[in-house]
Formats: structure tokens, C-alpha cells, sequence
């Protein structure tokens, strides 16, 4: 005979006062860890943002096998509980219990909370950035920026916007939910590993997990919120020429300080009042109206871009895609150490290996600087040898990229599970595990892959044409959108465009940030998923004051990096807790299936007492 799982989750709430129905230990404890956050960036800036980026290099160069494996993992994990018809019929709730959304409005608000504003930055931006970066390029097997390199450009593409991202909201999700619904315990992290860790999920262990979910989901939110904010100054510079919000000195206009902090404050100011209104009205309604206006957008591309280059790198792309999907899923690479360069080198450069290994193991550089940054004997090295000793430095060229690209994006999306998760968990209610991992990953990511091939492949058409002689390469990464645009239309259908992207940019930055203030504030009160409005204002608040003040502390040459590092460095905990998540879900799955098949073995009880 199986024992009952253990499903007394119990989180003790403050009884009375302003944190009333909340659990102070995760609400203080994840302000405590924000306001530290908070002060240092404002108090010591210039050391705040370099401390925050050495240690988030460290991190990523020391746990970059550990992302890439668990993330193959999570892929190869969903694919074997919705395949198996034991665990993929299993639904998230009572028996009998139906869906609370529609399948629109069910998509609609996944795809708005889990990747709206990263689409509108990097439908464009990611496809250039990779095409002229990427493993094939660092190995010099095709030339960057040149029609080979799109191939190579769109699978890395397609893994950071595809299955394995979608798939670790799902994790989180999933887990969620099949404890909350199936198992009647709070919507809460801790509840996701009571397989595992049982009684102790009532003490501390469940308040640090809580803790770290809130802290993870602020500074995901806000990487978020900054990216997007920077675009929407882009594009209402676009409409308005307002000067005042960009600093025009460089080479291309970037936001201003003033104009960041202004574009917060009014999108802020909106998510608040959203997340007042709660999921069934503000976000339901916002995301319905971003999925239309996004469906708007992908079909002018498809009417004035190069729809015919894009859907055939869509189809090369996909097929590609799906056979390089184990190397991507399992492929990791590790740092080059000197000795294993020298090795490597040939016997006449051997003794100039410490002048060689940085730029040969430089993945954001190339051949010619490579040889260009050389001097005194290492620079007099004939061709043949210098050609070698670059070849030589391809495994750490590998490692610094997947690390600084891949690793870095698979982190991101580490940081964004505790809220999207949560909150795709929040909205998918009597649903089975099958239509969860077909509707939260196969779906959104073939949409994604639309996106970002009739968008992208439109950019890169443009470029490999001549049209835009390096005009969107040129821009920045918040801007390669709206210069696109530039280039396929005119006139008045191109400022109503313009001013579409601008509204399409708000409502999805506006979900994004009214979800993450719903996510944080069921966390804090312990799974309860109506909350007080006076705590959706204040953490709607709290969050303005942080993407504020790191956005200061960043300065106005880089105003994201601040955030993305402390992002990155709070995303590793929450990676290993994902882990711990994945074996509680299998263990909880094969439980349950036990019990029901012990259960359907035992005989009724008799009528008679004779028999």
C-alpha cells in the first residue's frame, strides 16, 4: 500500500495590519533583499554595475554546462509525460473541472506574459545579432553576414525562442499546478516541491524558495519593462521627433536617462491600475488586444516584407532546427586552459601562447583583429601559423559564446520562470498535462518562429540586397524594428504603423509588469490568488523604484547592464530549485499512478457482512 502524498502545506499569515493575509517572511524578506539591491546601485554605482558584471561572467563561464544540460533535460522531460498516456491525460484539477479561458484568451495571455516584449525587441534584432555571430562564424566555416551564415543564425535563433525557453515555464508551471489543483495545495512554489521535501516545506526551506521566486520574478520583470521602455521612446521619437527623450551624440539616437525614467513612470502608473482590475478583466482584455495588433503586424510583413525569403528560411530553419535539437539540447562546451592551447599551437608558436590565447579564444572579435591586436614577436608570425593558432582557440571561442549568448539567454528565462509559470499555472486550470505542454510549448513556439523569421528574414533580405547599406545593422537593438519598417513602407501607412508598434509595445510591456505584480503578490500571500489592492500598488511601486534606480546606477551609456546582471546572478538559485522541480513532478506523476492503479486492483467492499 502507497502512502497519501503530504499536502498540508500550511503558510502562516500576519492575522492583522498592512500585511494582513500575508506571509512576512517572504514579503520582507524579498523587500529586504530589493531595498539592499536598491541602496548599493544608488550609493555606489560605478561599483555596483562592476561588481554585478565580474561575478555575473564568473557564473555564467562556471555554470554554463550546468544551463545547457538542464535545459535538455526539461525538453526531453515534457516530451515523455505528454507522450505517455498515463501521465499526459492526468488533469490539472478535479475531476470533471473544465477550463476557466477560452483557447483565444488562453493564448492570448501566455504569449503576452511570456515573450510579447522580448518579440517586438529581438524579432529583428536577434536574427542580425546572430547572423553576424555564431558558432558556424567563430569556426570559420561561413563568413559573417553573408547568405551561408542565415542557416546557422536561425537555428541558434530558433533554440533561444523555442522549445527549451517555453519549455522551463512549463517546468515551473506545470509543477504548480499539478500540486495546487490536482493535489489541493496553495498556488505557491514551495508546493511544487513537496514531493521532495514534504513537511519542511511549511518552515524555512519553503519560505527561501518563496523568497527567491519574488526576487527572481522583479528582476526578470524589470530586465523586461527596461528593454521594452527603451523601445517605446524609440518608436514615439519615430512619431514625434521629441528630442528631449533621446541622447542624439552618438552614432545612432539612444533613450535618455530622463526619457527612461518618464517611460517607466507612465507605464508603470498603467500596470498598476491593470493588475488592480485582476486577471479576468485588465489582463485578459490587454492581452486579447496584443495578440490582435501582433497578428496586424506580422501581416504587413507578410504583405510588404520578403515573405517568400522569410517562409523558406522558416522551413530550412525548422527542419534544421529539429535535427540539431539534441546537440543543442546537450552540446556544452568548456573553458580552453592554456595548457590545452599551447598543445594545440604549432611548435613555433607554442612559445607565445600566453600573447595568443585572448584574442584566439575572443568570441566577439574576428580573424582580422585577432591578428591586428598582435605585436612584438606573435604579430611577426608568418600566415600559416597565426592561421592555426586561431584555429586553435575555435573550443574557446565556442565556450565564451554559448556562455555569453545562449547561456545567458537560458538564464533569462531561468529568472522569468517564477512568474510565468505561476502564472501560465493561474490561467490553466482544468486543462491536461498533454494540452499544457502542446498549448504552453509546441504552440507558442512555432509562433515564435513565424515571428522571428518574417520579421527577421525581412531585415536580413533587406541588408543582403544592398536596400539598407547597413542602416539596420547600424541601429540599435530597441530601434532595428522600427528602421525596418522604414525600408517596406511610406508615407502615412508608415506612421500608422509607427504609432501601432508604440501602443502594441505599451500593452504588452503593461501585461508583462501587471502579471509580475499579480505573480508576486500570490506568492506572498501564500498561494491566494485574489490579493488586497493596496499590496498590487505597493509592489507595482517597489518595481518603478528598482528598474529606476538600476537604470541610473547604469548610466546612460549602458542603462540595461545593471540590470541584466543582477538578473543573471539571481536567476542561478532558482535554476537549481527548476531542477528540484522537474524530479518532484516525476515523483509525484509515478506516485499517482501508482496509487489509482493499486486502487483500481483493490475489490469493492462487499454489500453483505457474510460475504
Amino acid at each position: 500500500m502507497i502512502k497519501p502524498p503530504f499536502t498540508d502545506v500550511v503558510i502562516k499569515k500576519a492575522p492583522a495590519g498592512f500585511y494582513e493575509n500575508y506571509s512576512l517572511p517572504i514579503a520582507l524578506g524579498s523587500k529586504c533583499i530589493m531595498v539592499v539591491l536598491v541602496l548599493w546601485a544608488l550609493l555606489w554605482p560605478k561599483s555596483a554595475n562592476s561588481i554585478l558584471d565580474s561575478f555575473k561572467w564568473e557564473l555564467l563561464e562556471s555554470f554554463n554546462a550546468f544551463y545547457i544540460v538542464l535545459f535538455g533535460c526539461f525538453a526531453v522531460f515534457l516530451i515523455a509525460i505528454a507522450v505517455i498516456p498515463s501521465t499526459g491525460g492526468r488533469v490539472m484539477g478535479r475531476p470533471g473541472e473544465k477550463p476557466e479561458f477560452s483557447n483565444f484568451s488562453w493564448f492570448a495571455m501566455m504569449f503576452g506574459a511570456g515573450l510579447g516584449v522580448g518579440l517586438m525587441v529581438f524579432a529583428t534584432a536577434e536574427p542580425l545579432g546572430l547572423w553576424a555571430s555564431n558558432p558556424e562564424v567563430l569556426a570559420q566555416n561561413v563568413d559573417a553576414n553573408s547568405k551561408e551564415a542565415i542557416r546557422p543564425a536561425y537555428i541558434f535563433t530558433f533554440a533561444h525562442y523555442g522549445f527549451h525557453t517555453w519549455g522551463v515555464f512549463v517546468i515551473a508551471g506545470l509543477a504548480m499546478a499539478y500540486c495546487s489543483y490536482t493535489r489541493g495545495m496553495p498556488l505557491t512554489l514551495r508546493s511544487a516541491l513537496t514531493p521532495l521535501i514534504g513537511r519542511h516545506a511549511n518552515g524555512l526551506f519553503g519560505h527561501v524558495i518563496d523568497t527567491l521566486g519574488v526576487v527572481a520574478t522583479i528582476l526578470a520583470v524589470s530586465v523586461t519593462i527596461g528593454f521594452g521602455v527603451s523601445q517605446f521612446l524609440n518608436g514615439v521619437y519615430a512619431i514625434t521627433n521629441v528630442e528631449w527623450i533621446m541622447n542624439l551624440g552618438g552614432e545612432a539616437p539612444t533613450p535618455s536617462a530622463a526619457g527612461l525614467i518618464a517611460g517607466l513612470i507612465l507605464i508603470m502608473a498603467l500596470s498598476i491600475i491593470s493588475a488592480v482590475s485582476g486577471v479576468g478583466r485588465g489582463v485578459k482584455y490587454l492581452s486579447n488586444l496584443n495578440l490582435v495588433l501582433s497578428m496586424v503586424l506580422l501581416l504587413v510583413f507578410v504583405i510588404f516584407g520578403s515573405f517568400f525569403f522569410a517562409m523558406t528560411t522558416y522551413g530550412v530553419a525548422l527542419a534544421d532546427y529539429i535535427l540539431h535539437f539534441i546537440s543543442l539540447s546537450f552540446n556544452a562546451y568548456f573553458p580552453l586552459n592554456e595548457a590545452d592551447f599551447t598543445a594545440a599551437l604549432p611548435l613555433a608558436a607554442q612559445p607565445l601562447a600566453g600573447d595568443l590565447i585572448g584574442g584566439a579564444t575572443n568570441a566577439w572579435g574576428s580573424y582580422e583583429g585577432f591578428v591586428s591586436g598582435l605585436s612584438g614577436d606573435a604579430a611577426a608570425l608568418d600566415e600559416a601559423t597565426l592561421t592555426a593558432a586561431y584555429e586553435a582557440g575555435n573550443e574557446g571561442r565556442q565556450f565564451a559564446w554559448q556562455a555569453g549568448w545562449t547561456t545567458f539567454y537560458w538564464a533569462w528565462m531561468v529568472a522569468y520562470a517564477p512568474f510565468v509559470g505561476l502564472f501560465l499555472a493561474r490561467i490553466s486550470k482544468g486543462r491536461t498535462i498533454r494540452e499544457f505542454v502542446i498549448g504552453c510549448v509546441i504552440a507558442p513556439s512555432l509562433v515564435c518562429f513565424a515571428w522571428m523569421t518574417i520579421l527577421g528574414a525581412t531585415a536580413i533580405d533587406l541588408e543582403l540586397s544592398g536596400v539598407a547599406e547597413g542602416a539596420i545593422i547600424g541601429a540599435s537593438n530597441t530601434n532595428k524594428l522600427f528602421v525596418t519598417l522604414a525600408y517596406i513602407l511610406d508615407g502615412g501607412l508608415l506612421s500608422a504603423l509607427y504609432v501601432m508598434c508604440v501602443v502594441l509595445v505599451l500593452t504588452f510591456l503593461v501585461t508583462s509588469a501587471d502579471s509580475g505584480i499579480l505573480v508576486m503578490n500570490t506568492i506572498m500571500s501564500g498561494g491566494d490568488q485574489e490579493t488586497g489592492i493596496k499590496h498590487r500598488i505597493v509592489w507595482g511601486v517597489i518595481l518603478t523604484a528598482v528598474l529606476g534606480t538600476l537604470l541610473l546606477a547604469a548610466g546612460e551609456n549602458n542603462p540595461m547592464e545593471a540590470i541584466r546582471n543582477a538578473m543573471i546572478i539571481g536567476a542561478l538559485p532558482f535554476a537549481m530549485i527548476l531542477g528540484l522541480m522537474m524530479i518532484a513532478l516525476g515523483k509525484a506523476l509515478y506516485r499517482d499512478h501508482l496509487r489509482d492503479k493499486y486502487r483500481d486492483l483493490i475489490p469493492a467492499p462487499s454489500a453483505s457482512p457474510i460475504d
